[in-house]
């Protein structure tokens, strides 16, 4: 937990109801320890989407298709969003899902492993997501800043690691410690890359908003 609990459960007390499929996909994805974005990282998302009305979305993760359905209900009839997964299990569960949600035709799915799927899209985005493996953020960077139009939104989620981030890399579980440091290596990419401007936010388990110029 980034900010302090209590607070954060007044701040989620006053969200409105999400849609009955949201909070449906929701339960079934804590069932089956599917890991989802969390709630107060959603609003920000969708308050993005709102402002920017982005036509085309990339969204880098797909899992079961929770964000990309969250995302699919804040954009105009005519958006359409390209999602990503190569885990075989959720792929199928995804497609339900979009299915479930009636956007079969607003969401296209593309199997594969992002680092070889980015290299083949053409094209540019208004606005890209990333969720997927965290130790694989930097190594997508490149590809997503081709795809990412000028004035386009890339958003990073999961980037504090539970505050872990803050950490030395010798007080960091062994097993963590090269997506702990890939995860630095990514956010002063972030800040310092020409032509770029990032914000860090404390939110959920930390999200970046960065705007290419």
């Amino acid at each position: 937990m980034i900010v302090d609990e209590r607070m954060l459960d007044y701040i989620l007390s006053l969200d409105k109801d999400e849609s009955p499929l949201i909070r449906t996909i929701e339960q079934e994805a804590v069932r089956d320890y599917v890991p989802i974005i969390r709630k107060e990282s959603r609003n920000l998302l969708r308050v993005l989407l709102k402002i920017r009305k982005p036509g085309r979305v990339l969204e880098v993760g797909t899992a079961i298709g929770f964000s990309a359905i969250l995302m699919g209900e804040c954009l105009p009839d005519d958006s359409h969003i390209t999602t990503i997964e190569k885990y075989e299990k959720r792929i199928p569960v995804a497609r339900e899902n979009f299915k479930r949600a009636g956007m079969e035709e607003k969401i296209t799915l593309i199997e594969g492993d992002a680092s070889e799927v980015l290299k083949e899209l053409s094209g540019s985005f208004d606005f890209i997501f990333m969720d997927a493996a965290k130790g694989q953020y930097i190594h997508f960077f490149p590809e997503v800043m081709r795809l990412l139009r000028s004035g386009g939104i890339l958003v990073s989620d999961n980037v504090l690691q539970d505050g872990d981030v803050v950490e030395s890399r010798y007080a960091v579980v062994r097993r963590n410690r090269t997506i702990h440091s890939r995860m630095r290596e990514y956010l002063w990419t972030l800040k310092h890359m020409d032509g770029l401007e990032t914000i860090v936010l404390p939110i959920g388990d930390g999200m970046t908003v960065s705007v290419k110029e």
